[in-house]
């Protein structure tokens, strides 16, 4: 089974680099990686590389690449979600992870009227959307920010097509995949996913106004993580 290891674009210097203390013990203490083997290193910016090993210990790995490959793993499309904060964090958290399996190109954390967690802690976030893309074999980190609120949202999205995922929603309400299908393959897209007890009226009502649309995940009452990856997928 092939392992990532991750190191920022800063390490890299022309056909060598370097990998981070973190990253250099995995390699060495767990994974037990010695002189001469190749590994996969990526930069969370969408560069691959095949490394042969040059030098390593406890804290540092030196290797030369001998082999680059942009945005492996990548999807040809790029879609953002904005999911609405958590009470439990572990939940998420459990997003975040399953958001990067599914190709997910940029989370926002949102603030809304029911939501009840006002904040992240950033060091977390960037810890598991890291380790999300090593295990699933991307090259390139999910994409996030600090908590928005869904009006700042709007402004930064332009006008691309923006789907909102409401338990609430009537028989008149467009089945996602049926919305998917007809928009084929759009060069972006945004999912906005709403806290416990979902969007209120007044907050479904502003964003329709501003062009986005309503759809439907179907019959039963998700959870709102559980929602965002149904959706995702």
């Amino acid at each position: 089974m092939t392992t990532y290891f991750y190191t920022p674009p800063d390490r890299i210097h022309g056909d060598r680099l370097t990998l981070p203390p973190d990253e250099a013990l995995h390699a060495f203490r767990v994974v037990r990686h010695r002189i001469g083997d190749e590994i996969v290193v990526v930069d969370g910016e969408g560069g691959w590389y095949r490394v042969v090993i040059e030098g390593i210990d406890a804290r540092q790995v030196a290797g030369r690449i001998a082999e680059r490959r942009k945005e492996v793993g990548e999807p040809a499309f790029r879609l953002r979600v904005g999911m609405a904060l958590l009470k439990q964090e572990k939940r998420f958290s459990n997003f975040l992870e399953k958001a990067t399996e599914l190709g997910v190109a940029e989370v926002i954390p949102l603030v809304t009227a029911r939501t009840e967690k006002q904040s992240i802690r950033p060091a977390r976030v960037e810890h598991i959307l890291q380790a999300a893309m090593k295990q699933c074999l991307r090259s390139r980190v999910v994409a996030t920010s600090e908590p928005r609120a869904l009006d700042a949202l709007m402004a930064i999205i332009g006008d691309e097509l923006v789907l909102v995922c409401h338990e609430s929603s009537d028989a008149s309400s467009d089945a996602l995949l049926d919305v998917l299908v007809r928009a084929g393959t759009p060069p972006a897209l945004t999912l906005l996913v709403g806290p416990e007890g979902g969007f209120t009226d007044a907050e479904v009502a502003r964003l329709t106004a501003a062009g986005a649309r309503v759809v439907s995940l179907g019959e039963r009452r998700l959870r709102a993580e559980t929602a965002a990856i149904a959706a995702c997928a």
